[in-house]
C-alpha cells in the first residue's frame, strides 16, 4: 500500500498555466509548416507545441510515449483560428487525462476522443481561419497600404507583413488560452454570439474593403465613341454619369463568376480575362 501511494505521488502531474499554454502556441505559431510531411502534415508541429506541457504532466516514460504518439497523428489545420484552439484544448484534456491517470480513476480523455475532438475542429476551424485572416483581415492590411505605396513609402511594403503577423500571434494566442481556460467546453467558444458576431462583422468589412479596392484599383474604361447630328456620343461619359464604376465591377464580377462555374483556376481566368479585353480593344469598345 505504501508502495503504490508513493508512485501515486512520484508521477503526480504538474500544474499547466496560461504561460505553459502561451509558450505551447508560440511553438506551434513558428513551427507550423517546417516539420510539414506527407502522411501526418502538421501533426510534428502540433507535438512540438505541446512537448513541454507533456512532459509535466507524465513522469513515467510509458505514459510520456503514449502522449507523443497520440499527439503525432494526422493532423492539419489554419495557423491561427484552428491551431490556437486546438492548442489549447488539446493542452487542457491532456491535463485532464494526466490527472485520471495518476489519481486511478477512469480514463474519460480517451486517445479516440482526443483525436476525434482535433478532426472534428481542424476542418471547420481552418474554413474560418482561412476566410477571416486570409480572405478579409489580410486585405484590409494590404488596403490601407496601397496610398503609402503609391507614393514611394517603404512603408506601404512592410505595414502589411508586419501588421498581419502581429495580428496572427495575438488571435491566436487568444484562442489558445481562452480554449485551455474553456476546457472540454471550448468549442462553445466558436459558436458564442460574439465570436459570430464578429465573424459576421468582419465578413461585411471585406466585402466592403473588396469594393473598395475594384472601385480604385481596377481601371477599365470605354474609348467608343461617335457622333449624332454632329454631336459626340462617347460611351464613358454615358456611363459615368448613369453608374459610375460599372466597367470595373462588371470585369470583377465577371471573375467572380467564372470562379464559382469553373472553379479556383486562376492562370485560365486570366487568359481568358487578357484575350477578352485584347478583342474589346481590337475593336474600339475598350
Amino acid at each position: 500500500m505504501t508502495d503504490v501511494a508513493n508512485k501515486t505521488k512520484r508521477y503526480e502531474p504538474e500544474e499547466i498555466t496560461q504561460k505553459d499554454v502561451t509558450k505551447a502556441y508560440l511553438r506551434w505559431h513558428f513551427a507550423n509548416e517546417i516539420p510539414h510531411s506527407f502522411d501526418r502534415y502538421l501533426a510534428a508541429s502540433l507535438l512540438y507545441a505541446l512537448m513541454p506541457i507533456l512532459r509535466k504532466l507524465y513522469k513515467d516514460d510509458d505514459d510520456l510515449r503514449a502522449a507523443y504518439q497520440r499527439q503525432l497523428l494526422f493532423f492539419n489545420t489554419q495557423l491561427t483560428w484552428g491551431g490556437g484552439v486546438i492548442t489549447g484544448l488539446m493542452a487542457s484534456m491532456e491535463s485532464q487525462r494526466a490527472e485520471q491517470e495518476a489519481n486511478n480513476e477512469e480514463i474519460t480523455m480517451t486517445d479516440d476522443l482526443m483525436y476525434n475532438t482535433k478532426a472534428g475542429l481542424m476542418g471547420a476551424l481552418a474554413g474560418i481561419g482561412d476566410a477571416i485572416d486570409s480572405g478579409t483581415i489580410q486585405y484590409i492590411f494590404i488596403a490601407i497600404a496601397i496610398p503609402w505605396a503609391q507614393q514611394g513609402s517603404a512603408l506601404g511594403a512592410l505595414f502589411p507583413f508586419v501588421a498581419f503577423a502581429t495580428y496572427q500571434v495575438l488571435i491566436g494566442l487568444f484562442f489558445a488560452r481562452q480554449s485551455f481556460k474553456m476546457g472540454s467546453n471550448a468549442t462553445g467558444l466558436m459558436a458564442s454570439a460574439g465570436i459570430q458576431t464578429m465573424i459576421e462583422l468582419l465578413s461585411i468589412l471585406g466585402l466592403f474593403m473588396m469594393g473598395i479596392l475594384a472601385g480604385n484599383y481596377v481601371k477599365v474604361s470605354s474609348t467608343f465613341e461617335f457622333s449624332i447630328s454632329g454631336r459626340p456620343f462617347v460611351l464613358q461619359d454615358i456611363l459615368d454619369s448613369i453608374l459610375p464604376g460599372i466597367l470595373p465591377l462588371a470585369v470583377v464580377l465577371g471573375v467572380y463568376w467564372y470562379y464559382t462555374k469553373y472553379g479556383l483556376k486562376v492562370t485560365r481566368a486570366l487568359l481568358w480575362l487578357t484575350g477578352i479585353l485584347i478583342v474589346l480593344a481590337a475593336v474600339g469598345i475598350l
